[in-house]
């Protein structure tokens, strides 16, 4: 099968099961734990972990902060305890940020393997699952609004890198990526937040969307090369073969999930404001 429409396939399947997730908060719940758990297999893979630890703190994890809130409208006690699971997060997150800016490999001794499997991807994804809660309701416009950012700002920082980019933005980690091409997508990605304002209930307003179109941008890119990196070290090309023309899953979600607990935080932000 020609390449191009493979690719086409596999990335037309990923989209049409994450969107028609979001028509049913079990859907929602039950695909987001498939895709974290394959993108957490994919990872270990990529930093040597072969253990089952990380997987079962992903399953409590998620059941916890996920599924317990979101399902089951009960966060007795979990405020706090989600407050102390992000600000923990964000800590990990700035490290990660730390260590690309360091020419030297990322330090992946055992114990730092289990903080980053933990604090990185698994509370990734229940932040990406509790941006779906926002206001204790079901609100799944904020996570498709979110992944249409990404998908955005990846589009047009290639296209506008392709055409136009000559200053490299991380040579080292990613010879591809432009600092032309980030600013084409943040670009992009802040003129989709209008169109999205005006396309959903518009609970969030434009302003709202606008700056969350710049913390997808800048954090999701960050996180693309935080993820490039760790597959430089393992020298690898993508961190899996599940999606034929894409690589892994990891490679789909690197952005969104680095991205999601900064976008919880802007949205939790607002309610204090509010």
């Amino acid at each position: 099968m020609n390449e191009t429409l493979t690719r086409a396939l596999s990335g037309f399947l990923y989209v049409s099961l994450l969107i028609a997730s979001l028509l049913n908060q079990h859907a929602f719940i039950v695909l987001f734990f498939v895709f974290g758990f394959i993108c957490l297999m994919e990872f270990c893979k990529l930093i040597q972990l072969k253990s089952i630890v990380p997987y079962i703190i992903f399953i409590v994890l998620y059941f916890i902060f996920g599924y317990w809130q979101l399902v089951l409208k009960s966060d007795k006690g979990l405020d706090e305890a989600t407050q102390i699971l992000q600000v923990i997060t964000l800590f990990v997150q700035l490290l990660l940020i730390k260590d690309l800016f360091s020419e030297k490999t990322i330090p992946l001794f055992s114990s730092k393997r289990y903080i980053i499997t933990t604090f990185y991807l698994s509370s990734g994804f229940v932040f990406l699952v509790l941006i779906a809660n926002h206001n204790e309701t079901f609100t799944p416009v904020y996570v498709l609004g979110s992944f249409i950012l990404v998908w955005v700002n990846d589009t047009f920082a290639y296209l506008v890198g392709k055409n136009f980019g000559k200053q490299k933005l991380f040579p080292s980690i990613s010879p591809k990526k432009t600092v032309e091409g980030f600013l084409g997508g943040l670009f992009f990605a802040c003129i989709a937040s209008y169109f999205i304002y005006i396309f959903t209930d518009q609970t969030l307003t434009f302003t709202h969307w606008l700056i969350l179109s710049v913390i997808i941008s800048v954090f999701g890119t960050l996180g693309d090369l935080i993820e490039s990196k760790f597959k430089r070290q393992a020298k690898v090309k993508d961190s899996g073969v599940i999606m034929p023309g894409h690589g892994g899953l990891m490679d789909r979600f690197d952005s969104m999930i680095f991205a999601a607990p900064f976008i919880y935080l802007f949205l939790r932000m607002l309610n204090y404001v509010s």
